[in-house]
């Protein structure tokens, strides 16, 4: 996945910015080690046949010899048939296994404090924090604690590029601030469409109109109730996750367990509201149980989206805010109310682009989508051992190409500039985050769906990036682009 750095210039007018490569690069002439394991079995059986005497042997160990050379070279959707193997045995031993698909037992209870959510993430345990009301997501296996909060902030599109730059700076130094913690495992951003219940019009009417029984009066409260629902709105989310394996001792001091990993959470939370509101964003407070049953629920079941949010008390319980039935496919996925497909944003753009380059997604009108950025911030040891590892590779791989006459090409080179790149600004004291896009695309059928997909695909072209579906792992990939709970596909 790439990388980017936090390093930003102040300025009145906009600066370019630019995205790390994803290496291609693999251990040795540009074969991955999976390629490497099929071609040497491949190589082993043609030697074994030569040395044996050749002949009958040769024909004998062409489907082992022939079928290793497919499946090295011979790519389907820009990958070697050999790296789609892990994604289809998976995908059949999920499928023999029946864990394609999920049902909610609605006689059995679950256990108290777990999410109604369905696959690996049923071992997700609750923890409400009682100093701040917030509600706090254990991952008993991945070690992790997550909060949540909702975000507002006015349109960027619209500031002027004096503005933009300076709230670009500013959200370069809030990544800084997760960079120099050293305890956070995923930092998410979550911006989603949902359909508008309509309250807010209904809202503005009963404090600014008047609503004196005329026919003006009459007709003007009709269209709020009949436009409103039919509209939408935008949400965005902050996600923090704390790792407890590195935060261990911090933990301990705190007191231990649960209670003494929210303790160091607290910490982290009071940290990023600080650098949030240093940005000009405002956050509106950690979301309790209840805030975070109805962003789950209205995931899974988006049909009841806006009459959760017209009504504020239902959905309000996170026992059973999970879907109703989930059904797996190999490019789709259809829960209850919905069939969802995820993108993932496998190029950044390659040339410099202004921090606005991701508008034609973003203020894509009609589509249901949620576009979810997880950040990953690397140590500083761990980046620059990274890096000095790169540097090796790059270093050691041209020296064969060398050896063996093949030709550098313009891509090995870029990729290397970019790893001396991202060695100057740690050097230079900034941070490294890696960085995965993911967007999930909603709709009620599927040709629906697809045509919304194209529209997305066709979106992610104009901002100059490239999407791929996700197949064989749609179910694990909706959870980490819908779903505000730092989760990695």
């Amino acid at each position: 996945m790439p990388t980017a750095t936090e390093r930003k210039t102040p300025g009145s007018e906009l600066t370019p910015m630019k995205f790390s490569r994803l290496t291609r690069r693999g251990v040795l002439l540009g074969l991955s080690v999976s390629q490497l394991i099929t071609l040497g079995i491949g190589g082993l059986a043609l030697l074994a046949a030569f040395y044996g005497g050749a002949g009958m042997l040769l024909a004998y160990t062409a489907p082992i010899w022939l079928l290793a050379v497919v499946l090295t070279w011979v790519s389907i959707a820009g990958r070697p048939m050999v790296e789609w193997l892990p994604v289809a045995c998976w995908w059949l031993w999920r499928s023999t296994g029946g864990q394609l698909l999920y049902r909610r037992r609605i006689v059995k209870p679950r256990p108290a404090g777990s999410l109604a959510l369905p696959g690996d993430m049923a071992r997700l345990r609750e923890h409400l924090d009682r100093e701040t009301g917030a509600c706090m997501i254990h991952d008993p296996r991945q070690a992790t604690l997550t909060v949540v909060t909702e975000v507002t902030h006015p349109a960027f599109i619209l500031l002027d590029p004096g503005e933009q730059e300076r709230r670009v700076t500013s959200w370069g130094r809030v990544l800084a601030t997760v960079c120099r913690s050293g305890r956070i495992a995923t930092l998410q951003v979550l911006e989603r469409t949902l359909p508008d219940s309509g309250s807010g019009l209904a809202e503005w009417w009963a404090e600014h109109g008047t609503d004196d029984g005329s026919w003006a009066a009459t007709t003007y409260r009709e269209l709020i109730e009949r436009a409103g629902p039919a509209g939408e709105r935008h949400a965005t989310t902050v996600s923090l996750s704390l790792d407890m394996k590195v935060a261990g001792r911090q933990i301990r001091t705190a007191g231990g367990g649960i209670r003494g990993a929210a303790a160091v959470l607290r910490q982290e939370m009071a940290t990023l509201v600080a650098a949030l509101r240093s940005a000009d964003l405002t956050p509106s407070g950690w979301l309790g149980p209840g805030q975070v049953a109805v962003i789950l629920r209205s995931a899974y079941d988006p049909a009841v989206a806006a009459t959760l949010e017209r009504h504020g008390r239902l959905g309000q319980e996170l026992a059973a805010a999970g879907p109703v039935a989930v059904t797996e496919t190999w490019g789709n996925l259809r829960t209850d109310s919905a069939w969802h497909t995820v993108l993932w944003v496998s190029e950044w753009p390659r040339s410099l682009v202004y921090p606005g380059f991701l508008a034609p997604v973003l203020l894509s009108t009609g589509i249901q989508r949620s576009v979810s950025l997880i950040y990953t911030p690397m140590r500083s040891d761990q980046a620059a051992r990274d890096i000095r590892k790169k540097k090796v590779e790059h270093i050691s791989d041209a020296a064969q190409r060398a050896r063996i006459g093949q030709i550098e090409d313009a891509a090995q080179t870029a990729e290397y500039q970019d790893v001396l790149q991202q060695e100057a600004d740690l050097t230079a004291g900034h941070g490294i985050l890696r960085v995965s896009g993911l967007i999930s695309v909603s709709a009620p059928s599927v040709d629906e769906l697809e045509a919304a997909v194209a529209a997305i695909e066709q979106a992610s072209i104009q901002a100059s990036c490239e999407t791929r579906r996700l197949v064989g792992q749609q179910a694990v990939a909706f959870t980490a682009a819908a779903l505000p709970l730092c989760r990695t596909v």
